[in-house]
């Protein structure tokens, strides 16, 4: 083995080693950082109302002349939904709720009281974007969990409040506010307490449970049972052509156009890739110098190598040194290009942060495994080259 290694060192090109590892070293920090930035990406938009993973939209019918002078309807029909549901873009879909009574909200600040009507809706609960174990109403209590718009505050707090000389509410704190709640309708009149559990993203609209609805339109509604004018659905993409085809065809609005974001996620995605595709032609031209540079020194020691395998040297014994050389010089790479990765990763890291409050990036342990598989892929395609290549000098010297 030592007589391996020697015939190895003597020809060896310090140049063309060099040549071999900036190329891997570029090509493995770009494939490493694209990847990175991509999972780091990620959390920013994986919020409950995140466009990554498809979308949310909440449908409605155009109002016109006819819904103004009362001959028409603006309500989606069991078939409507069935059909909408149909969509093979269409993960799933479920219609608002409406209470089918008057609601007026009081709260109080100083030993002053406001008071407004107000609108109660529901949904689904698979369709809230707020996680809490206090979204649960039975029949008879008096407090009633709702859940508000998170623009509602963000209008007080930036609009009402500023223009007004009024102190600004943080979300602890509007969290905190007790609502009287005036329900009247079907002859009665009864008063509950609201409390907000939670502010919503995706839905603007003032919620409450599925089952108070339920049991409220039952005591204090019309007693009839009434079409929904809004549907909540769930795409299994952001939404694209075919979902703004579709819509526009139907004639349904969508609240919150989400088109830019949709293709602000195929951006995304084609940025990534594009930025990954080229670390990868980075790491094909390594791994063709590297194979330029290991089959000249075979070809400059093939007459000495002929005569090893002539005194009984086994191939793979001859090849073990470059295969050895080669997987050497990748972990070299993978090793040099982690601390480029963390570098690049620092630099974008606190614009991700300024995003998203409470920020967390992701883990650099799949990105690591992942440099580490394609170092061990590279030196699997070396090896197996250079083993052919003895082979064949074995078959020649036969």
């Amino acid at each position: 083995m030592t007589l391996l290694w020697k015939l190895l060192r003597c020809h060896l090109s310090i140049a063309q080693t060099v040549g071999f590892a900036l190329a891997g070293l570029v090509g493995m920090t770009i494939v490493l950082a694209a990847l990175q930035a991509y999972r780091d990406v990620l959390p920013v938009f994986n919020a409950p109302d995140s466009f990554m993973q498809g979308d949310y939209l909440v449908l409605s019918k155009r109002v016109g002349a006819l819904q103004t002078l009362g001959l028409g309807s603006s309500d989606f029909t069991s078939a409507e939904l069935d059909e909408l549901k149909a969509q093979p873009f269409v993960r799933d879909a479920g219609a608002f709720t409406p209470a089918d009574y008057r609601v007026k909200g009081t709260v109080g600040a100083g030993g002053v009281e406001f008071s407004t009507y107000l609108f109660f809706e529901a949904v689904p609960d698979r369709f809230l974007d707020v996680g809490t174990e206090q979204w649960k109403y039975e029949p008879g209590d008096r407090e009633i969990p709702i859940i508000i718009p998170r623009n509602y505050l963000n209008l007080y707090n930036y609009g009402f409040a500023r223009s007004q000389g009024l102190p600004q509410i943080s979300e602890g704190i509007f969290r905190r506010v007790s609502l009287g709640i005036d329900i009247a309708g079907n002859g009665r009149t009864e008063r509950f307490r609201g409390r907000i559990v939670g502010l919503s993203n995706r839905l603007n609209t003032i919620l409450v449970p599925e089952s108070f609805i339920r049991w409220s339109n039952g005591q204090f509604g019309q007693g009839s049972e009434k079409q929904p004018s809004r549907v909540i659905v769930e795409t299994d993409r952001a939404a694209g052509a075919a979902v703004s085809d579709y819509l526009a065809r139907k004639g349904y609005e969508v609240e919150g156009d989400r088109r830019d974001d949709a293709k602000a996620a195929r951006l995304l995605r084609l940025a990534a890739g594009g930025v990954g595709g080229v670390g990868l032609v980075f790491s094909a031209m390594s791994f063709y110098i590297l194979m330029l540079s290991v089959f000249l020194l075979l070809q400059k020691n093939s007459g000495k190598m002929e005569n090893l395998l002539l005194l009984g040297y086994a191939p793979a014994r001859v090849a073990l040194p470059y295969q050895l050389l080669t997987l050497g010089l990748n972990l070299c790479v993978l090793l040099a290009a982690l601390p480029l990765l963390w570098l690049v990763r620092g630099w974008y890291l606190p614009e991700l942060a300024v995003l998203q409050e409470g920020y967390s990036p992701a883990g650099v342990g799949v990105t690591v495994l992942c440099g580490a598989a394609l170092a061990a892929l590279l030196s699997l395609f070396n090896a197996i080259a250079i083993r052919r290549k003895i082979d064949s000098l074995n078959r020649k010297k036969s």
